[in-house]
């Protein structure tokens, strides 16, 4: 969804991925002994999305918690198998590549993880933490590997001596700088970032934000900005998908975006710039009740049952997300009559 005609980098094309929900011990117990008939129940948390990501893009993908934007990410890098659908980078189907076959492409794509303290291990010091994708795709050895790492090391404006150290000598900023190099050390193209600032003070998230900027001009790098905090998104990103119950609702130019939103969700979203979780969100913006569960969708539009312009149609008739002018798409029958006639795809 871009409307330059360059092939993408990345296309995200249908993609599903679904949860089957696993008994409980309690539940196991009572179906053995037929007091209840267990029915099988799905989380739907990525749901037909369609995405494009050009070269030297960053696109962010917005959205409140947990509406499918990590579960998304985590599909496409390859820590989840898709239900349905394809993940294509550089024109290859990597979506269910497993083993040999999908190393190649690990190596172009990699990811920022949200919580520096989980993300690294504590057991191993600073050099093996950042040369373990040096290590699994044989790019360096010896002398060379440690050259590598220290070289990484001052990228992300950290002192080369600190290979030596473990990570609870770090603060939370360090750590997350050493994240960031060990995603830079297979030399990638595409880094996902899911959340990478979110777990960080506030005086250290726009020291990570400004370093990813610049490494991402010094190396002509792709990235995908995984976020709920919509000033860092207009900030670093030049376009936005919005997403809502595992659906993309609308996407285009980050600043047309957040001047001119058109699906009412993105209108209230934004409008609520800070306080997007905030229940001051709900009631400026005629939000009805809470996020329905992604267990059992709302018929038609997922978003009715909280959208103040509901109409008869949204309640039976999903919306599909399709281009209602130049570079910008919304799922929202508020604009089918705007759907462009000049042989663009319509998104699901």
């Amino acid at each position: 969804m871009n409307p330059s005609n360059a092939t993408p980098l990345l296309n995200v094309s249908d993609l599903t991925k679904h949860f089957p929900l696993q008994r409980g011990v309690f539940e196991k117990m009572a179906f053995r002994k037929g007091r209840f008939r267990w029915i099988s129940q799905t989380v739907h948390a990525v749901n037909g999305v369609n995405l494009d990501i050009h070269r030297g893009d960053t696109l962010a993908l917005v959205g409140e918690s947990g509406c499918g934007k990590s579960t998304l990410a985590k599909t496409i890098i390859g820590l989840y198998a898709p239900t349905s659908g394809q993940v294509i980078y550089n024109g290859q189907d990597i979506g269910r590549l497993a083993g040999a076959a999908r190393k190649p492409y690990q190596k172009k794509i990699q990811i920022i993880f949200q919580d520096p303290f989980s993300s690294i291990n504590p057991r191993k010091k600073v050099l093996d933490i950042i040369a373990q994708p040096i290590d699994v795709h044989g790019l360096a050895k010896g002398a060379a590997r440690s050259e590598r790492v220290a070289t990484l090391l001052e990228k992300v404006g950290l002192s080369a001596d600190y290979a030596q150290r473990y990570p609870h000598q770090f603060s939370g900023g360090q750590r997350q700088r050493i994240g960031i190099a060990r995603a830079l050390a297979s030399e990638p193209d595409l880094i996902i970032a899911d959340e990478p600032i979110s777990a960080l003070d506030v005086s250290i998230q726009a020291q990570i934000l400004n370093l990813m900027m610049d490494l991402q001009e010094a190396l002509g790098l792709t990235y995908l900005f995984v976020s709920h905090d919509l000033s860092v998104v207009r900030h670093i990103s030049n376009r936005v998908a919005v997403m809502y119950l595992g659906f993309i609702v609308e996407y285009g130019d980050t600043e047309a975006l957040f001047e001119d939103p058109k699906h009412p969700y993105t209108q209230m979203l934004f409008s609520a710039i800070p306080s997007l979780d905030t229940l001051e969100f709900q009631d400026q913006f005629g939000l009805k009740g809470e996020v329905p569960t992604p267990i059992q969708l709302p018929c038609g539009c997922v978003f009715h049952p909280r959208c103040p312009k509901v109409m008869d149609r949204c309640r039976v008739d999903h919306p599909m997300l399709r281009e209602i002018e130049t570079g910008r798409w919304a799922a929202c029958h508020l604009y089918d009559h705007q759907q462009r006639s000049n042989g663009r795809p319509m998104y699901r």
